[in-house]
Formats: C-alpha cells, sequence, structure tokens
C-alpha cells in the first residue's frame, strides 16, 4: 500500500513539473513513477504492488469485456420484437469472507446491465442476484459467470 502512495505522490509530482493537469497526463505520470518504483524496487525490497498492478488492469479490462457484453444483449433483446427475457433469482455460493469483497462483488454484478444484487445471506455465505436472462439448462453456466466475478475480486484483494 506504501508503494501505491509513492506512485500516487510522483504522479501528482510529475502533474506539478509539467504543468498540464489533464487526465491523460496524469496516467502518463503514474506510468513513469510506476517504472521508476520498479527499478528502485532492489533499494526498496520486494513488494506484491508489481504484481497486483496487472491484476488490477486484467480485472478492469474483465469488467469493461462484460460490462459491454452484456449491454448489448439487453439492448438487442430491447430493440428486437422478440423478447428472450426469462428472468428469475438466484442464489450463489460465496468463497469471500470480508464486508468489502462482498460489497464489491455486488456493486460489480448491479453495475453489469441486466442482474442486480438483491441481497446476502445473514451468514455471507450466500449472494441473490436477479437475473433477466436464466435458462434452466444455463443455470451452471451463469453461477460460473458470477464466479469469476468473485475470483477476479480475490486476484485484486488479496
Amino acid at each position: 500500500m506504501t508503494l501505491f502512495l509513492w506512485n500516487i505522490l510522483l504522479a501528482l509530482a510529475w502533474l506539478a513539473l509539467t504543468g498540464v493537469f489533464t487526465p491523460g497526463n496524469l496516467v502518463v505520470g503514474f506510468g513513469l513513477s510506476y517504472v521508476i518504483l520498479r527499478f528502485a524496487q532492489r533499494a526498496l525490497g520486494p513488494s506484491p504492488y508489481f504484481g497486483k498492478v496487472f491484476h488490477v488492469i486484467r480485472f478492469v479490462l474483465f469488467f469493461l469485456y462484460e460490462l459491454i457484453a452484456s449491454s448489448l444483449r439487453v439492448a438487442h433483446d430491447v430493440l428486437t420484437p422478440t423478447h428472450y427475457m426469462r428472468p428469475g433469482v438466484i442464489a450463489i455460493p460465496l468463497e469471500i469472507e470480508s464486508d468489502g469483497e462482498i460489497t464489491l462483488v455486488a456493486n460489480l454484478i448491479s453495475l453489469t446491465p441486466g442482474t442486480l444484487s438483491l441481497d446476502v445471506s445473514a451468514d455471507k455465505r450466500t449472494l441473490y442476484i436477479h437475473a433477466m436472462y436464466i435458462d434452466d439448462e444455463d443455470l451452471d453456466v451463469f453461477r460460473q459467470k458470477i464466479k469469476r466475478f468473485e475470483r477476479k475480486v480475490l486476484e485484486v484483494t488479496r
């Protein structure tokens, strides 16, 4: 976590030195400061931060893909005369344990069009989801899709 704060501080220093306060320049500064910290790793000692950055990038790309794919599916269903919706509520067993991780998974599911997190069981072992597209034969496929969200969150948070 300390290296992440250093990365942000160096990126902000980059913004101050260049005098260009744009999101693109912030990304450039963040990338340059990441490279600087990577080279300074020998002096600072090993850290899991450098591996986590790639997990976060993969997580963001995964979520953007799921967001676009589900948006297209819902848009197609709305725009075509035949509706393919088969809504239902499904219980997903959870492996994650902390409140933060459960909240993150539930919010990511709710942000994805066509799905909505409804509730978490009292023992925090089951997440209830309302989905627009649940077919009886694809129930396990749907559960695996939600479990991928959970696995990606675990990669980033642990």
